[in-house]
């Protein structure tokens, strides 16, 4: 018996744990002065705590502009941020930037592509009002020895065609950049409702964290509450997709956390917790 037991001391053996990753997406509009007791300087610190607070290990933001990333950069040290800005692909117009934590995250490659006619060139695709981009990062991820890749976009407000071509064409870019087909993050603010063309378009694809969320989704329905703190938040226009490849989401949240009854940002943060 003892020699049974020695014997089983030098056996090989395996174990297989999981890797849990935080991701955020948070439109924290942008620094509008006629936002009045809304207005970025007002809000920033609050907005910052909050994202130091739930500690996650990437997230992406929309609206943000030049002075709004640096002062993100500034307040969260630990993140390295990527990403150009819309207009000119450097510091001129709204940031979808993307930003993960120096300590977990190797930079393997990232990129800003347009969401138009012309992804490789600054300009304003189908229908949109504004020119739109999306920013994604491959990462290596020390604690999974893995490596993942994020996307972070925000589509039009106007454009009805433009949010669906804009589905269309992240779609196709994910599958060409990601051609090991390693698991995969898309987030942002889609400007679509559920069982809309772009929504379902993305939802077709892709698994959307809410849905699929091993515990029960928490927090408001919704995820947009233009600065309306008295008013329930239930217009549900921001998402984080996983492409499902070894990935299980095991939390998903809105989060409605505010100070003397003003939000942070007239979005909620959405937050999901995901294994992989």
């Amino acid at each position: 018996m003892l020699r049974l037991f020695a014997l089983l001391l030098f056996l090989p053996f395996t174990t297989h744990s999981q890797t849990t990753l935080t991701a955020i997406t948070y439109n924290i509009r942008f620094d509008n002065p006629g936002d009045g007791e809304d207005a970025w300087p007002l809000r920033r610190e609050q907005l910052a705590a909050q994202l130091r607070f739930y500690a996650p290990d990437v997230f992406g933001i929309q609206e943000g502009l030049h002075r709004q990333v640096e002062y993100l950069n500034e307040q969260l040290p630990a993140f390295a941020r990527v990403g150009g800005a819309r207009d000119d692909g450097k510091e001129a117009g709204e940031y979808s930037a993307l930003y993960f934590q120096k300590t977990r995250f190797g930079l393997l490659q990232s990129g800003t592509f347009w969401l138009s006619e012309t992804p490789g060139l600054p300009s304003k695709g189908w229908d949109a009002a504004l020119p739109r981009v999306c920013t994604y990062a491959h990462l290596y991820d020390s604690l999974a020895a893995k490596s993942i890749w994020v996307f972070n976009t925000h589509f039009d407000h106007v454009g009805v065609t433009a949010r669906l071509r804009s589905a269309e064409l992240i779609l196709l870019k994910i599958k060409e950049l990601n051609k090991e087909n390693e698991p995969a993050i898309l987030m942002g603010d889609f400007n679509s409702e559920p069982g809309e063309p772009p929504a379902a378009v993305l939802a077709g694809a892709l698994k959307d964290t809410r849905a699929v969320s091993q515990e029960p989704a928490f927090g408001p329905e919704g995820t947009f509450n233009a600065f309306k703190f008295h008013e329930p938040v239930k217009r549900l226009i921001d998402y984080i997709f996983i492409n499902g490849n070894g990935m299980r989401v095991k939390q998903h949240a809105v989060l409605s956390d505010s100070r003397n009854c003003h939000y942070p940002s007239d979005h909620l943060p959405v937050l999901a917790r995901i294994e992989y």
